[in-house]
């Protein structure tokens, strides 16, 4: 608690709100396809919500650092493009493969030597073309919302300005006001019910483990787990790589049954609790994450509420205060990217490739970014002595 500060605490509700909000309908959509129930529809929100809540926490006071873990938002979209002719059973059997591939990832190290081969303006490059395409959508976000998305930007400035701690806070109160003065705000789908787990007995068949499992391990540790590392690594924090994949393994293979079809690291909503919005101080910035694992476990509870209470805000209200709060982060992800000539063309390249949302095989942006990178690396210095550091 001496740690903490009412920025702490709204750099994780906004971390909440923003991964709750982007993402639940692409849950939701993908457990239908599945043959999903009401109440495991709920259930997979309660398991979702305790794992990211649990996880967020344990390892944030474990490693005093801003760890934030969150579902795999690639992977809703691959279970729900590979769910034809999959039983909910059997999609169960293929997330308990996908928990003890990176189970294995974790305890071989195998993860963790390739995270430490990669130089850090190509990391820093990674994380600024993923959170720049979030916060492009913002600005956006202008074309349909002109009047809240522009008052939002001005409250930000002067945020900025007169209460830099603050201004995220400032952002979403006025947001707020602005959505509910002009009718915005939907609360009539609210209630209070509690989710209750659900246990799903897992089946295993070849396709769905080959169709299913299988691509949610490398989508999930190439879209998620890389960039996540980097967030971390970028921001100045020691990441024990084979520990947090291990984790991740671990809990999925626990919560897998009950809904919880992986966990990972987040990248995007990650930069919202390690930026100096969260505290001014690094070492004291993870109570942010720490405070966004109580708001998980809080809607966790809630279950099939959740659906209806994220639905009260505009789209365009979060994600403009989404966009506003990564600002920062990119800015310093730039500036890393670019400093050194040596990485410039290599780190210009990533970040673009990332920035584009490119995808092929299946994979997205975020992995062909930093393969556009590293092929350029070796093209550029393959046999070719170093040139010194130059900073033009």
């Amino acid at each position: 608690m001496r740690d903490s500060a009412p920025s702490s605490v709204s750099a994780g509700f906004v971390a909440t709100l923003v991964a709750f909000t982007s993402t639940i309908a692409l849950v939701f959509q993908a457990a239908r396809l599945l043959g999903a129930t009401p109440e495991q529809l709920s259930s997979w929100v309660l398991a979702l919500g305790v794992g990211m809540g649990v996880g967020s926490i344990g390892l944030s006071l474990w490693l005093r650092a801003p760890v934030l873990v969150t579902w795999s938002t690639p992977g809703a979209a691959v279970i729900a493009t590979a769910s034809t002719g999959v039983s909910l059973a059997e999609a169960t059997g293929a997330f308990l493969v996908c928990g003890l591939l990176m189970w294995l990832c974790g305890v071989t190290r195998v993860f963790e030597r390739m995270m430490d081969r990669i130089p850090v303006a190509l990391a820093s490059a990674l994380l600024a073309g993923i959170l720049a395409r979030f916060a492009l959508q913002s600005f956006s976000a202008a074309s349909s919302e002109p009047l809240l998305v522009i008052t939002m930007l001005v409250a930000y400035l002067l945020g900025k300005r007169w209460i830099p701690r603050y201004a995220v806070i400032f952002v979403l109160a006025i947001g707020t006001v602005v959505a509910g003065v002009r009718g915005q705000l939907d609360a009539s789908q609210l209630n209070l019910n509690l989710a209750s787990p659900v246990f799903v007995m897992p089946a295993f068949s070849w396709h769905a483990v080959v169709g299913m499992g299988l691509p949610l391990f490398i989508v999930t540790m190439a879209s998620q787990a890389v960039p996540g590392i980097s967030a971390l690594r970028v921001a100045g924090y020691p990441a024990p790589v084979s520990p947090l994949m291990s984790w991740s393994g671990v809990v999925t293979l626990v919560l897998a049954p009950f809904g919880g079809y992986t966990f990972n690291l987040a990248a995007i909503t990650a930069a919202i609790v390690l930026s100096p919005h969260a505290h001014p101080e690094p070492a004291r910035r993870y109570t942010a994450a720490v405070y966004a694992g109580v708001f998980y476990i809080l809607m966790a509870l809630l279950g099939g509420a959740v659906a209806g209470l994220l639905a009260a805000f505009p789209q365009a209200l979060v994600i403009s205060v989404a966009g506003l709060a990564l600002l920062g982060t990119i800015a310093n992800g730039l500036a890393n990217a670019l400093h050194d000539v040596r990485y410039r063309e290599a780190a210009i390249i990533t970040f673009l490739v990332t920035l584009s949302g490119v995808t092929l095989l299946g994979i997205g942006s975020a992995f062909w970014g930093l393969v556009a990178g590293a092929l350029t690396l070796f093209v550029e210095h393959f046999r070719h002595p170093t040139e010194p550091t130059e900073t033009p």
